[in-house]
C-alpha cells in the first residue's frame, strides 16, 4: 500500500469516526440538572459548599446537591423531602 492511499484510508477513517460521534451526541437523551433527589453519595458533580465534585453530597436528598436526569421529569420526582428542584433548594 503506497503512502498516499494510507493517508487516504486514514483520513476516511477520522471522517467515519467523527460522523459517528456527532450522530451519537445527537441521539442522546436531553438531561438536566435536578436538586434535592439523590441520595447520600450518589449525586452528579458539585453539591454546594464544602464539596468539590460525584458523590461527595453527605445526606439524602441533598438540597444543593444535583442529579442529572431526563429533561422534564425533575419537578415531578418525589422524595421524602418533597419535590425535585431546578435550583438549589436551602
Amino acid at each position: 500500500m503506497s503512502v498516499s492511499r494510507s493517508a487516504a484510508a486514514l483520513a476516511m477513517a477520522l471522517v467515519a469516526a467523527g460522523a459517528a460521534s456527532t450522530l451519537h451526541a445527537a441521539d442522546a437523551p436531553k438531561t438536566e440538572k435536578c436538586y434535592g433527589v439523590a441520595k447520600a453519595g450518589k449525586n452528579d458533580c458539585k453539591a454546594g459548599a464544602g464539596t468539590s465534585c460525584a458523590s461527595t453530597s453527605k445526606v439524602n436528598y441533598q438540597g444543593d446537591a444535583w442529579k442529572l436526569v431526563k429533561a422534564g421529569t425533575c419537578t415531578s420526582i418525589k422524595t421524602p423531602k418533597g419535590f425535585g428542584s431546578l435550583s438549589p433548594k436551602g
